[in-house]
């Protein structure tokens, strides 16, 4: 089992920059691909961000390329989202999610991960 908690979402302007973290529990974090994923109020739940087990490659969806980036450090089992030059669109509930990878795979779709966090709130205002 591995359980998710996100935290670093808040309110702010437009162009400002968070971070997000997520901390696993579990030993289980070096063995897992993670994915941030993000759902605004009537949209579907998209990727956002995937880093393979290894860290060794990373995905964005088109929107939020060069300005996001995720991270993963295995010696705090956490996994990180610098999102800089925030906007407006990039409001929704942010979740962390991970899957066991036991080729190095990165997993890009939903229901491809396992395991889930609450979520955190990022507020862009404009």
């Amino acid at each position: 089992q591995v359980q998710l908690v996100e935290s670093g979402g808040g309110l702010v302007q437009t162009g400002a920059s968070l971070r997000l973290s997520c901390a696993a529990s579990g030993r289980m974090f070096s063995s897992c691909a993670m994915g941030w994923f993000r759902q605004a109020p009537g949209k579907e739940r998209e990727i956002v961000a995937g880093i393979r087990r290894s860290g060794s490659n990373t995905y964005y969806v088109d929107s939020v390329k060069g300005r996001f980036t995720i991270s993963r450090d295995n010696t705090k089992n956490t996994v990180y989202l610098q999102m800089n030059s925030l906007k407006p669109e990039d409001t929704a509930v942010y979740y962390c999610a991970a899957v066991l990878s036991s080729n190095d795979h990165l997993p890009v779709r939903q229901w491809e991960y396992s395991y889930w966090g609450q979520g955190t709130q990022v507020t862009v205002s404009s």
